[in-house]
């Protein structure tokens, strides 16, 4: 007989990653913090410090914050006028969440961080130890996404998953994405009124991934799809994660004492560190396409090996992450190359024991080892 999971509870948690949309830090019609909304958010993470638990907030804000003050009203800004914006608005942002935090006698701690700082090896290394330090010294870090220096479209996941691999770089047990909405609903409530709520979700199945829909209007530009993708990252993490109603103030107190909510149940088996950090990432520098039967060799716990690999395409060096795609296209896991691009080109489809004839060189008989490997649920994100 299945015993059923524990339904979690914020109660419960220990660290807590909360992930606030800039719809809900910033009044559309005056373009300034909702201070007094803030202050309330405030106060429940001083209350959940009090029952033990370590609070991290990841905070969007700073281009709405800074565009009235800027002149750039019209909808859609240049790439440049974004960098500006941040700029300007994440000082405005880091103040608002400083006045109000140290009215409770807590100190806000800035982060800025960019994909790479998740995706590099040393900088995700170096990024954990900051924040654990800072939780250690009892702060309360404020993150963001490092706007002001992208050089591409800034859309990190619009935050959704950037909060997610916060949660997974910090081993914290619960991520609270704090919404519009009250939770998942099986199809838009704002279109269809027979949409029905699920407070719980227990595996990101294909047809809970498929309720995931459009960005909703306003400052924000996500939507419950990047939400879906932040879930995936959090649950395989071994974290749980909830999607709640944020508008009103005191939306954690409203979810410590169970306010309506979805909550989506971690993955039972949580991966090491390495793994996760594999796992969760989002821009492989190249990707691999294998044969089928290499395909069930993965399946079944082997290495990859040269042998099974058909194309390689990318630019990628020796360690460096990259995913791995099965004959129609799919993503199947995600891997550290022993090898770089211009190499493992030259080995595609040969025999380990020509490696080092071919290349004068041995890096190992495996593309990727297993132990390097990790086997997606479903899809990845495949190299640009």
């Amino acid at each position: 007989m299945t015993v059923p999971l524990p339904l979690p509870s914020l109660q419960n948690g220990q660290r807590i990653v909360v992930k606030i949309g800039s719809a809900l830090v910033v009044d559309a019609e005056t373009a300034s913090p909702r201070q007094e909304w803030l202050e309330s958010v405030a106060a429940d993470i001083a209350a959940l410090r009090t029952h033990g638990a370590q609070v991290i907030v990841v905070s969007s804000g700073a281009i709405a914050l800074a565009r009235h003050q800027l002149g750039l009203t019209r909808r859609v800004l240049r790439l440049d006028e974004k960098q500006a914006a941040a700029s300007v608005g994440q000082i405005r942002l880091a103040q608002a969440w400083t006045n109000a935090l140290s009215r409770h006698g807590l100190n806000a701690a800035q982060l800025l961080l960019t994909p790479d700082d998740t995706e590099h090896r040393r900088r995700y290394l170096n990024a954990r130890a900051s924040l654990n330090t800072l939780l250690t010294l009892g702060c309360v870090p404020i993150i963001n996404e490092n706007d002001a220096i992208a050089t591409t479209e800034i859309r990190f996941g619009d935050n959704d998953r950037l909060a997610a691999r916060v949660a997974e770089m910090t081993t914290s047990d619960q991520l609270v994405l704090l919404s519009d909405i009250d939770g998942l609903y099986t199809a838009d409530p704002r279109t269809d009124p027979g949409a029905q709520h699920l407070p719980v979700v227990e595996s990101l199945t294909e047809e809970i991934e498929s309720m995931g829909g459009a960005p909703p209007p306003g400052y924000s530009s996500g939507g419950m799809r990047t939400k879906l993708m932040a879930a995936r990252i959090a649950t395989q993490a071994g974290c749980a994660m909830v999607i709640a109603q944020g508008k009103p103030l005191h939306p954690l107190r409203a979810l410590w004492d169970g306010g309506r909510c979805t909550w989506f149940l971690p993955s039972p088996d949580a991966r090491s560190a390495r793994k996760k950090w594999i796992g969760g990432s989002l821009t492989p520098a190249g990707h691999l396409v294998i044969d089928d039967g290499a395909v069930r060799a993965l399946q079944s716990g082997s290495s990859l090996l040269p042998a099974g690999v058909q194309a390689i395409a990318g630019e990628f060096d020796r360690g460096d992450l990259v995913s791995v795609m099965d004959m129609h296209g799919h993503c199947i896991a995600h891997g550290l190359s022993s090898y770089g691009a211009a190499d493992a080109v030259r080995i595609v489809g040969r025999q380990s024991d020509e490696i080092e004839n071919i290349l004068g060189w041995h890096g190992g008989d495996e593309i990727i080892h297993r132990d390097d490997l990790v086997l997606n649920d479903r899809s990845c994100a495949q190299a640009s």
